[in-house]
């Protein structure tokens, strides 16, 4: 699998805008007779396509994040990153990634001599991250406060 990802183009976050309207305000409309299934219907021909929910509430979330011009890269949880595509989903680069892998911060396995990262593994790192940025913002604000510097 590979983890790709691309800038929508203006044009894309212009359909994707109206169609995200579309889903959004017709909800009901598109509903299947099949219970948390819905039905798609193609205009220009007299075919349409039967989705389950879950993909649908995927596919509006997608095209929410294209008309508002972010980059999206979906992949599959059991899928396995090189480190290439560990440092493009985290925005740094490669010698960095290695360096947390070998640091014993982000687990990983061999397959041969390169290193294979799960996406759940990744996730999971990332949203600590957060988690540790987001306390020590607060600390941080919590300290200018008590110290009135205006903030």
């Amino acid at each position: 699998m590979n983890a790709t990802t691309e800038t929508p183009t203006l044009e894309d976050q212009k359909i994707a805008k109206a169609s995200f309207d579309i889903l959004t305000n017709e909800s009901n409309s598109y509903r299947s007779a099949k219970k948390n299934q819905a039905k798609l219907v193609f205009q220009d021909s007299k075919n349409s396509l039967e989705l389950p929910e879950k993909a649908v509430s995927l596919l509006k979330e997608i095209l929410l994040f294209m008309s508002e011009g972010k980059e999206i890269t979906l992949i599959p949880t059991e899928s396995e990153l090189s480190t290439q595509e560990a440092a493009d989903i985290l925005r740094v680069s490669r010698p960095h990634v290695v360096k947390l892998l070998e640091e014993g911060k982000i687990p990983y396995h061999k397959a041969g001599s390169h290193r294979r990262i799960l996406q759940q593994d990744l996730a999971d790192y990332e949203l600590s991250l957060k988690k540790t940025r987001k306390a020590s913002l607060d600390y941080l604000a919590k300290q200018a406060q008590e110290e009135d510097l205006g903030y």
